[in-house]
């Protein structure tokens, strides 16, 4: 079907991505694995006052790559009588881990759950200077300077990706959990979260990542989309490269935190919600990563939505994720 803005949903199918792949990508994240595989986690588990007859709730805290201590919330069934499955969920740009209760209906199922605070957003992570709270705007552009000039380890979304890949690896550690039946899920940012966590960690059994965030940034800028969730693009080329200069290179470089390139490495099986009316993150964007998926996909089209609620979705990942 033909869009206003985008692509013909056939040419949708097919679509490979227009942002350039830095030639050292996957060294690039080979390293980001390693440095987590050093990392001394000091974990901590603190009970929550929230707490239920089904759940136990913790904060749980880790020291993530760079030194920021990392949170997330952790509920799991009251009553446990042998291995059970796991769901990690990823919050929305700006947004925090949300509230306990919004996470019960997966712990009465038998899961336990983990919240992620992704650093300097809403939530109780420290960003990757330290610093406790709110840090927000300029996450995609944070480390952008000291990237172009040879250090791009130092990006900040480099970090969070690296945080999904040791929260699951902690999740998967927990004496009551069963390692081979985790599973993710996030929407906007949380889907590109939720990508990134089955790429980096491929024992993720099941994903459901939701219209994401942060994939295929030059097309994006071609179709003069930088604004809203991507207004940083903008923000970047007026401030930083008025004359567009080194466009180019800040592409490509921007390549290093692109989803669709460590779409290819995912293992698990995948139900993807989009919107084709998509304005904040346009199908095209989501379709270069989707398109690159090799592991058995299936994407819920959902023709006349935007960057919004999708009806019945969250029941369909409910019974998706129930297979764990």
């Amino acid at each position: 079907m033909p869009l206003i803005f985008d692509l013909p949903f056939e040419q949708l199918k097919t679509y490979q991505g227009t942002n350039p792949r830095p030639a050292d990508f996957d060294s690039f994240w080979e390293k980001g694995l390693a440095e987590l595989q050093a990392l001394d986690e000091n974990i901590e588990l603190v009970p929550a006052e929230f707490q239920t007859s089904i759940a136990e709730c913790f904060h749980l805290y880790f020291t993530g790559v760079g030194g920021a201590r990392v949170h997330a919330k952790l509920l799991r069934p009251a009553i446990i009588s042998r291995p059970h499955p796991a769901i990690l969920q990823f919050h929305g740009y700006t947004g925090d881990s949300g509230d306990w209760s919004d996470k019960l209906g997966y712990v009465s199922e038998g899961f336990t759950v983990a919240a992620l605070d992704c650093r300097g957003q809403a939530g109780l992570s420290e960003d990757r200077g330290g610093v406790t709270g709110n840090t927000l705007h300029g996450h995609i552009i944070r480390g952008l300077e000291d990237a172009l000039n040879g250090s791009p380890e130092k990006m900040l979304f480099r970090q969070v990706f690296l945080d999904t890949a040791q929260l699951a690896r902690i999740v998967m550690e927990l004496p009551d959990v069963d390692r081979k039946r985790v599973g993710a899920m996030g929407g906007s940012q949380g889907g590109a979260l939720t990508v990134a966590c089955a790429a980096l960690e491929p024992r993720i059994r099941f994903a459901v990542p939701v219209y994401p965030f942060l994939s295929d940034y030059k097309r994006i800028w071609e179709m003069d989309q930088a604004k809203d969730a991507y207004m940083e693009l903008q923000e970047y080329f007026r401030h930083s490269d008025p004359t567009h200069r080194f466009e180019e290179k800040v592409f490509e470089t921007l390549g290093y935190i692109d989803i669709q390139f460590l779409a290819p490495r995912i293992r698990a099986e995948i139900m993807w919600g989009i919107g084709l009316m998509d304005t904040v993150c346009p199908p095209s964007t989501q379709f270069a990563a989707y398109n690159k998926i090799n592991s058995p996909k299936t994407m819920v089209v959902y023709p006349d939505f935007n960057h919004e609620p999708l009806p019945g979705l969250n029941d369909q990942a409910f019974q998706f994720l129930k297979g764990l």
